[in-house]
């Protein structure tokens, strides 16, 4: 047994799977209205600060950004971190990049819409279509994400304490609800796989409820007849129903706030 211990201490696993599993609880413990949703948020944040960190002067990740670039939402997010010069340097070579492919792709033949034939779809629209679903910043946070929620399910079958902290939380946002009864069949099995859908079932809707009534509380107070009474949990109910309904995630203060 300790052999086997010591074979794994050094290949690292046993490392990996506490550095995956204190996100998980974290998480989990905190009081927030989707913990996945909090997850996401702290991978994003490290992702973007990875991206204008040292990291820019490396030549193998500029070139993975050059090839990638950056969604819409990243794009500005990386901009945020307020490093002009290494923005400036990461848009340069990505720049570069883009017009040195786009521009070996403008001289081929299209062949245009026949009687028999649809017309061809231009190199030049396949590569920019290719261009607009990739980011730099999507990719690092997707490949440890996936992680995060194997973790989930790892600890939700071996851990009891994870089980009831699970079972105690405040429910998730309508997307990451979706993805853990997806995933959760490909995952779990048997007595354990039915326990976890209708636990997870359950605390999505007690808690949409829950800021549901909040919002119509929230309401209520601009009506005069309510003029007095208390706001009890409605006052910030709206971003509360933004973070259920779209995933939205404050940033801390002093930060922008962002979607996804």
């Amino acid at each position: 047994m300790i052999e086997y211990i010591y074979k794994r201490l050094i290949k690292g696993v046993l490392m990996k799977e506490k550095i995956y599993t204190i996100p998980v609880n974290d998480a989990f413990s905190s009081d927030c209205e989707c913990p996945i949703c909090s997850m996401y948020k702290a991978l994003e944040d490290d992702a973007v600060s990875y991206t204008m960190g040292p990291s820019y002067m490396e030549d193998d990740i500029r070139a993975v950004t050059d090839k990638k670039g950056f969604c819409q939402k990243h794009l500005k997010k990386v901009y945020d971190c307020e490093n002009r010069l290494g923005f400036a340097l990461v848009m340069k070579t990505h720049l570069d990049r883009v017009i040195n492919d786009i521009e070996s792709l403008q001289d081929g033949k299209v062949a245009g819409k026949s009687m028999f034939k649809k017309a061809d779809k231009p190199a030049v629209t396949t590569y920019t279509e290719q261009l607009e679903g990739t980011c730099f910043v999507c990719e690092r946070i997707d490949n440890t994400f996936q992680r995060y929620l194997d973790t989930i399910f790892h600890m939700y079958k071996h851990d009891s304490d994870f089980r009831e902290k699970y079972k105690a939380c405040k429910g998730f946002c309508t997307k990451h609800y979706g993805i853990l009864l997806e995933q959760a069949t490909n995952s779990l099995k048997g007595d354990m796989l039915d326990e976890f859908i209708k636990t997870t079932n359950s605390l999505y809707i007690e808690n949409m409820k829950r800021v549901r009534d909040d919002v119509e509380w929230f309401i209520n107070k601009f009506d005069h007849k309510y003029i007095d009474e208390p706001w009890k949990n409605a006052k910030d109910s709206l971003v509360r129903a933004m973070i259920k309904d779209g995933s939205y995630i404050a940033d801390e203060p002093g930060k922008r706030n962002n979607t996804r």
